[in-house]
């Protein structure tokens, strides 16, 4: 760690603060790629879990931030985009919970229901609607798996690896939300025939 960060007991005076500028060069560089070619899709798979822009994109920003803070750790940049897809997975799901946990707190202190904040601008297509509406219904692994499968069009490994699960069970999963989501739009599109 000192010949990254530090000054190592054997360096020059000084030489520790290239390296590190050096190796914070890159990891900005690298950074900044990434954010420049990722960053619509990464807040689009936000807004997917999340259903609200602003969280998303927060959610998009501390993920590279946090990437950005790990660079030096990571095993293979390579896959620094796998880390950041399943940093923001993850990090939407810790903002659902703890949006779930406000909302039931404020009900109760109120005794009423709060709705969810409306993210028009972004989901302004019906159709769309429905689809988000009724991937909600769904278990949350199986809404992550179609998510990233249909809305980011990654492969069944890329989203195991940012799942962390195996092959076999994106394929499960990916089959269930379907299948679960069938019912749910026809339903739908019945009741939007009847008005």
């Amino acid at each position: 760690m000192h010949a990254v960060f530090g000054a190592s007991p054997f360096a020059t005076p000084g030489a520790g603060v290239v390296v590190e500028r050096a190796v914070n060069l890159d990891a900005d560089t690298a950074v900044e790629r990434l954010y420049v070619d990722h960053w619509d899709r990464l807040v689009r798979l936000s807004v997917l879990l999340v259903r609200d822009r602003g969280q998303a994109e927060e959610v998009v920003q501390d993920a590279f931030i946090e990437l950005h803070r790990r660079w030096s750790r990571l095993e293979d940049p390579d896959k620094a985009l796998a880390y950041l897809r399943q940093t923001v997975v993850n990090r939407s799901r810790s903002a659902l919970r703890h949006r779930g946990v406000v909302q039931r707190h404020l009900a109760r202190q109120h005794g009423t229901d709060t709705a969810p904040p409306a993210d028009e601008p972004v989901l302004a297509d019906s159709r769309r609607r429905a689809v988000l509406d009724a991937l909600q219904h769904l278990p949350r692994r199986q809404r992550e798996v179609l998510a990233l499968r249909y809305y980011l069009d990654l492969s069944e490994a890329e989203i195991a690896e940012a799942l962390g699960i195996s092959k076999g069970a994106v394929k499960s999963h990916a089959s269930r939300g379907a299948a679960g989501l069938r019912p749910l739009l026809e339903s739908r599109d019945l009741e939007g025939g009847e008005r």
